[in-house]
């Protein structure tokens, strides 16, 4: 089980985006992910007909480490730290760790 998946508030605590929030768009591997509005880079890109593809300068999101990132607590308003614990039904859930309430409902 991820600690951040698809669909997680993020806010970046290390790099050039230090402070930005988004949402993660989607998880590329266990240790990269890619967010709304994070990591946005320019890419120069040849036209190609063949696919529909025109040419010039796209932003484009390119993927951040899991490291950089801290999953977003809306009671706190900051970045928090998340935990795994079992439910009394027996579901496995995440938590946030500064107040323990349930990430997943």
């Amino acid at each position: 089980m991820n600690r951040i998946r698809k669909g997680d508030d993020v806010i970046v605590i290390a790099g050039r985006d230090k402070g930005r929030r988004g949402t993660v768009l989607r998880v590329v591997d266990p240790e990269h992910l890619i967010a709304e509005g994070i990591n946005v880079v320019k890419k120069h890109q040849r036209p190609n007909p063949q696919k529909g593809l025109q040419g010039g300068i796209i932003e484009k999101e390119m993927p951040i480490h899991v490291s950089n990132v801290m999953l977003f607590n809306p009671a706190t308003g900051k970045g928090d730290r998340v935990g795994f614990k079992t439910l009394a039904d027996g579901r496995k859930v995440r938590f946030y760790k500064s107040n323990q309430e349930v990430v997943d409902v």
